[in-house]
């Protein structure tokens, strides 16, 4: 019989709540069948750790005396965007520190900016800020040199456009002479690895995959923290192919996530320095699916095996925006540590962790069950196959000189 989010709520608060992961669902729905697993459990905890670009935070550091409107800022050295009112900027966590050599002497390393910030501050330690205005009859002040520390912080919260890809790709390198250096990490030369960034089983949209719970105001794991889904990420394209199980074979669904920097954990936020590409974000997410029914008992079975992810070549393909992948692979295999191709044995490099996607999913799960999380039911789902138009690519137009001038 079918349950509703307020039912199973009230099992929460009463202590009677049966909770898994989706890893242990897998075992419970191979020994039960859906329709009894559907009975016996109610929620199911998802996670995932990995790099995560398009990530960042709102920083109000309050007012000075004499006040200031800040027009530029620099926190660690790494610039913030303050088109904002007085005091607030948004630290983007690709951004890289002033001066740093980027790609100029290639490979670069990349080795600080506003992901570090960012984990700094959730760290505890104090952040040296930099701030300068043009001044105004209200806002006097033109410069302001101070260490801020999250503590001191009036408001501090992560605000990520896109997470938790659902789906993603396999990099490899089938056409460079020499390694390659992308988002994806280091792609060896001559089909020397797959490097792949999913937790598969365990991640939160591939046990939803067309979003029956899972959308505007959904309650989530973000950092250690506690916090919302407020819109559809950026780049949220469900109409790709998929497979029996409803799985996408591609990149589709993405969240835009947020939640209180001040409660984080840096176990679940982390800094990275990508060689030859980057700075970017690893932040845990994970996702407490409620069972209302059999469909959703099928959803959160999925294994690895069950997923597959398109075989991309980065060295030239995905650069170009042509061809179609090279193979599909599943995360059993990828995760086996080879995987076959081209007549190849090609080894594989996660950047994801499981260890940690498996962590969130089990504190989550021990959330649930002590009452420590609700669900909440989503205001408004995310975009379906059917209301979404596909993934835009733009098509440049160059502009004539007389229009440039």
């Amino acid at each position: 019989m079918p349950k509703t989010y307020d039912e199973i709520n009230a099992k929460i608060r009463d202590g009677n709540v049966v909770v898994v992961t989706a890893e242990e669902m897998i075992g419970v729905v191979e020994e039960m069948g859906t329709a009894a697993a559907a009975e016996r459990i109610d929620v199911v905890t998802t996670g995932t750790l990995s790099p995560m670009c398009s990530s960042g935070a709102f920083l109000n550091f309050g007012h000075s005396t004499p006040r200031i409107k800040v027009a530029n800022a620099w926190l660690n050295n790494v610039r913030a965007y303050c088109g904002l009112a007085a005091v607030d900027l948004y630290i983007g966590a690709a951004e890289v520190a002033e001066g740093d050599p980027l790609n100029r002497n290639h490979p670069g390393r990349f080795r600080y900016g506003g992901a570090h910030v960012i984990e700094a501050l959730i760290r505890g330690e104090d952040v040296r800020m930099h701030a300068e205005a043009y001044g105004t009859d209200c806002y006097p002040r033109r410069q302001l040199d101070t260490w801020i520390s999250l503590r001191d912080l009036n408001d501090a919260y992560m605000l990520n456009p896109r997470n938790a890809y659902q789906n993603y790709n396999v990099a490899v390198n089938k056409h460079a002479d020499r390694d390659i250096y992308t988002y994806l990490g280091v792609v060896k030369r001559d089909l020397g690895s797959a490097n792949y960034s999913s937790a598969g089983q365990l991640s939160p949209l591939l046990n939803d995959p067309y979003y029956r719970t899972t959308g505007i105001g959904t309650r989530i794991f973000i950092g250690g923290a506690q916090g919302y889904v407020y819109w559809p990420g950026t780049q949220h394209d469900p109409t790709g192919p998929r497979n029996e199980r409803g799985v996408p074979t591609g990149g589709a669904g993405t969240l835009g996530t947020v939640g209180d920097l001040k409660q984080m954990d840096p176990r679940y936020v982390v800094a990275v320095s990508m060689l030859g590409y980057g700075v970017s974000l690893a932040v845990g997410i994970g996702t407490a699916i409620p069972i209302l029914d059999e469909e959703m008992a099928a959803y959160t079975a999925v294994s690895d095996a069950d997923i597959v992810a398109p075989i991309i070549d980065y060295s030239r393909d995905y650069g170009l925006n042509e061809a179609e992948p090279l193979a599909h692979v599943s995360y059993a295999q990828l995760k086996s540590g080879q995987i076959e191709l081209e007549g190849k044995r090609v080894p594989t490099t996660p950047l994801s962790s499981y260890v940690r996607a498996r962590e969130i999913a089990q504190k989550l799960k021990s959330w649930v069950e002590t009452g420590r999380f609700l669900l909440t039911e989503p205001v408004q789902p995310l975009p379906s196959p059917e209301e979404s138009e596909g993934l835009r690519m733009l098509n440049y137009r160059p502009v004539d000189q007389e229009d440039g001038e």
